[in-house]
């Protein structure tokens, strides 16, 4: 354990840390403002500028264009800065870009090229902010606190993201979007005055030797990540994961709404069938990984999501299977995706921030994250060539594919004896 980590007993329940309670309850409201704001910048995006699909494309793109080119650097700066600070004023850049739009759109201002520009500085802020929040987390509760505090923010996480867009979609038919963006600014002033209420304790990093350049600190951040016994399995298997996932999000859509013509209403109640499994799996990991160990946890959670997009492969439906059975697979499926991503997320971020000193959180936890988002972008495409050569079964049975390899290399590796804290089970 870290020297500087909180060291006291853990109370009952996790929110009772006061610095928790007040990162969490932020957090939430940043979860739900994004999802908020993402309607009211679908709208934008349709109906105010037009843009055509390919500039739809170039717009989802620059939000992960930040990861790509500075996540590493940002991570090692979060080794270096005090990542509340960070966090506080990341949260209060996000509150003024999203209060400028609506200026923009009463102003007719607002085009493809300053929607462009919005979105890449909202990409920036939103890797400043993740950057500095995972690392801070091992320092606002006890260690062996941290599969709880993980599995509340999953919880908030999956509410927001399921009953977000459907809040966002009533709020814009009563208020429209550019009032929709200024509720969202006003909810992230609100996250960062509850955020700049976290009492923590974050030493000055030393400075840095002659010679040595932020450089030299990335380059250390990777080493010890790719080379660290337990971790190094973890994060080449969250990678090929991210590779399965981007080519099977990819195809879902088109598979369900073409492919399987499911109407709007029941793609949604599938889609929020993958929430509500979120939701138990996160609720339900702590006890796992308490249980298992975090080694077997996310090896549960790598097997289990696996399944769905198997039996999705494999079973025939088609518009003619009836209404009834297609939905009933399909929302099954989602269910047991969700079920395996809050299981494996919960106990997979909490053994990394356990192992990892804090001196090296940022840098280890950028390393995987920037790795992770230019897979998902090579996946994207992938699953685009992929739907054309193969067809949309097949490639949803490719991304089944990686996802057994995910969990291969957690089987064959140290990880899978490995319990929270960082020791290994005897043998």
């Amino acid at each position: 354990m870290d020297e500087d980590s909180p060291s006291v007993a853990p109370p009952r329940e996790i929110l009772r840390h006061p610095a928790f309670a007040f990162f969490w309850t932020a957090t939430t409201l940043r979860a739900f403002g994004s999802t908020i704001a993402g309607v009211a910048f679908q709208v934008l995006i349709v109906t105010v500028i037009g843009a055509t699909p390919g500039q739809v494309g170039i717009l989802n793109a620059l939000s992960v264009v930040p990861y790509l080119f500075l996540g590493l650097v940002v991570g090692a700066w979060m080794d270096r800065w005090r990542r509340q600070r960070a966090l506080v004023v990341t949260t209060i850049g996000r509150a003024v870009v999203l209060a400028i739009v609506p200026v923009f759109v009463l102003a007719g201002a607002l085009d493809f090229w300053s929607l462009a520009a919005i979105t890449l500085v909202l990409g920036v802020l939103t890797l400043f902010g993740d950057s500095a929040a995972q690392p801070l987390l091992p320092r606002l509760v006890p260690r062996a606190s941290l599969p709880a505090a993980n599995a509340r923010l999953g919880q908030s996480q999956t509410v927001a993201q399921t009953a977000g867009p459907a809040i966002g979609g009533a709020l814009l038919a009563i208020v429209g979007a550019p009032i929709l963006l200024v509720i969202d600014a006003v909810i992230a002033a609100v996250a960062a005055l509850l955020q700049s209420r976290i009492v923590v304790s974050e030493k000055r990093a030393a400075p840095r030797a002659a010679g040595r350049h932020v450089g030299h600190e990335i380059a250390q951040g990777m080493r010890y990540t790719y080379r660290h016994p337990t971790l190094r399995p973890l994060a080449l298997s969250i990678h090929v994961w991210f590779l399965g996932n981007s080519i099977v999000a990819t195809a879902f859509v088109v598979f369900g709404l073409r492919e399987l013509a499911l109407p709007p209403w029941a793609y949604g109640v599938a889609l929020a069938l993958g929430g509500v499994g979120g939701f138990v799996g996160a609720v339900i990991a702590p006890r796992l990984g308490a249980r298992l160990g975090a080694g077997h946890a996310i090896l549960l959670g790598r097997v289990l999501v696996v399944l769905p997009w198997a039996a999705l492969a494999l079973v025939r439906l088609g518009p003619d299977s009836g209404i009834g059975v297609t939905l009933g697979v399909v929302a099954a499926a989602q269910f047991v995706y969700g079920l395996a991503m809050g299981i494996e997320d919960t106990n997979d971020i909490s053994y990394r921030q356990s192992v990892a000193p804090d001196g090296i959180q940022g840098r280890m936890n950028s390393t995987i994250r920037t790795v992770n988002r230019s897979v998902f972008f090579v996946g994207a495409l992938l699953a685009g060539l992929l739907m054309t050569v193969t067809g949309l079964p097949a490639t949803l049975g490719v991304g089944a594919g990686f996802f057994a390899v995910a969990a291969l290399v957690i089987a064959c590796s140290p990880l899978r004896g490995a319990r929270h804290g960082g020791s290994r089970r005897r043998r």
